[in-house]
């Protein structure tokens, strides 16, 4: 199983030296990172819109340390949505966030967390869009949450992000599946024990499946992350069974990854969201990348080897 080595190289100071050194990081990770300024990005959410897709917005970096990072994290998504005003693009662009940038893992991260996205949440709703809240490790989930309850309160459109992977999901599915909610179902990126999280991909596609189930006869709006072609039939299959329309749920997938798919989802007429993620601390986003599928890996091997 590489996942798990790759996911251990992600938390590695020598590794990131390494890779971000090799002289084919940059071809490749441009495949999943289409660039590192908000002007860079612009031209490439005015590409993807036209083309009939939506997309969710995630500015990379995760490795917050101190108070003033995660204010400048607050920050980065505030320029973002000034960008975003312009281009008037309303809710087929909205945004995703990690806590952990908001100083989630900081002391008295929880509420250093909230009181940096509540801003983000708000501004975005000023432009006629949203906000996600990603999922990360299992001991971040209790407080992300509470974060989602506290800020459904006022803005309940904020979304979160469940994982198949862990024991905990189907129960917080049912939890959430109610009128109202937006729920992002993924696998799951990151290293989790077996006393926590499923460890086979059978396993983990088959609780997959028992999720979507509980999403798609809720009363939410289901987001499959996926880019598995069967889990995407089980969706539509799931979907026309709960007597839900086209725009009743979405297909969400990564910028760089089945790029074909997303448009003939789109062609269909179904909602296909592209994550779209761009910065300059790109190195933890693209080595989980590389560990969900390992197709991203021998492309990025195949690369080193002819270009290296």
């Amino acid at each position: 199983m590489l996942g798990p080595v790759i996911l251990a190289a992600s938390r590695s100071d020598r590794m990131r030296r390494l890779i971000s050194a090799a002289p084919v990081t940059k071809q490749v990770v441009d495949r999943f990172i289409p660039g590192e300024t908000v002007a860079d990005i612009v031209p490439i959410v005015k590409d993807l819109t036209d083309k009939g897709l939506e997309l969710t917005m995630d500015v990379v970096g995760e490795d917050i340390t101190t108070p003033e990072q995660a204010t400048q994290a607050r920050d980065a998504y505030l320029t973002l949505i000034d960008h975003l005003k312009e281009l008037q693009l309303g809710e087929r662009v909205e945004m995703s966030v990690k806590l952990s940038m908001f100083g989630q893992a900081l002391e008295g991260g929880h509420e250093l967390a909230l009181a940096n996205v509540r801003p983000v949440v708000e501004a975005a709703a000023a432009i006629g869009t949203t906000v996600t809240l990603d999922a990360e490790d299992h001991t971040t989930l209790d407080s992300m949450f509470a974060i989602h309850e506290e800020l459904r309160k006022d803005f309940p459109q904020t979304g979160c992000v469940i994982q198949a992977y862990l024991f905990r999901t189907e129960a917080d599915a049912r939890r959430l599946a109610a009128a109202g909610s937006r729920v992002r179902l993924v696998k799951g990126a990151y290293k989790e024990p077996a006393e926590v999280a499923y460890q086979q991909k059978h396993e983990i596609d088959k609780a997959y499946v028992r999720i979507l189930r509980i999403l798609m006869e809720g009363e939410g709006y289901p987001m499959i992350g996926s880019h598995d072609p069967r889990l995407i039939a089980i969706a539509q299959e799931l979907a026309h069974k709960a007597g839900r329309k086209l725009d009743e749920y979405e297909f969400q997938m990564l910028y760089g990854i089945r790029g074909d798919e997303h448009l003939r989802l789109a062609a269909e007429g179904h909602r296909m969201r592209v994550y779209t993620a761009y910065g300059t601390d790109w190195y933890g986003y693209f080595m989980r990348r590389l560990a969900e599928k390992p197709a991203n890996l021998r492309f990025f091997l195949r690369s080193m080897v002819s270009k290296g």
